[in-house]
């Protein structure tokens, strides 16, 4: 078995700001798992792009949906 998959995963607590090794905070004080300690510690970031990827993917299904509003009409008018 590889190391690296027996050691527990990483997460970052949201109110020490800091991060650890394992579920040692309660749920609703963690972000993770991360692979690495330094990913926990990027923690803020990673979950800002994520938020900014899926609105972007939520505008484009939107947008694919509902059809492109400069055009005045949607897919269902098609």
């Amino acid at each position: 078995m590889d190391p690296q998959e027996e050691q527990p995963a990483w997460y970052f607590n949201t109110v020490t700001g800091r991060p650890e090794q394992g579920k040692l905070s309660p749920q609703d004080r963690r972000m993770g798992p991360y692979r690495s300690r330094q990913e926990a510690l990027d923690a803020w970031k990673i979950a800002k792009r994520r938020n900014k990827e899926w609105d972007e993917e939520d505008r484009r299904w939107r947008q694919a949906w509902e059809g492109d509003p400069r055009q005045g009409q949607s897919s269902a008018d098609r």
